[in-house]
């Protein structure tokens, strides 16, 4: 059975149409803590952003990035890779959506989805200001 939810259109995708729902969506959840961010890429289709604190080597930390594709939404999210144990309770619903480590791929918006979501970036945010990288 299908989530439900509404479908992203194929002209939601294009380089030209405004930015989809989804990807608000998607996008706002990370924006909400841009304070700790250094925004990469900004555009209707691709958001990506970094952490303000630099590495070991004083090169850029990738935080998270949202990118439409052809039919799809993918969330990277990078805390998910450095602490796996934020997966533990991620719901079954939501971990289907999951490709890879730290990739969440969506071609609906779900609010339930998108609420779960939201708690798993303020944890992950949460780990990494502890680690020192936020």
């Amino acid at each position: 059975m299908k989530t439900p939810g509404r479908p992203i259109s194929q002209a939601q995708n294009s380089e030209s149409a405004m930015p989809s729902a989804l990807f608000i969506a998607l996008r706002d959840l990370l924006l909400a803590h841009k304070d700790a961010l250094a925004v990469v890429h900004d555009t209707d289709t691709h958001f990506y952003a970094n952490c303000n604190v630099a590495d070991s080597k004083g090169k850029p930390q990738f935080f998270g990035a949202v990118k439409v594709s052809a039919n799809r939404h993918a969330l990277h999210f990078m805390p998910v890779y450095d602490f796996p144990e934020l997966l533990a309770g991620l719901s079954p619903a939501l971990k289907k959506h999951m490709q890879g480590k730290s990739c969440f791929n969506f071609d609906v918006l779900d609010p339930a989805l998108l609420q779960e979501l939201q708690k798993l970036i303020e944890q992950g945010v949460r780990c990494y200001k502890a680690a020192g990288k936020l």
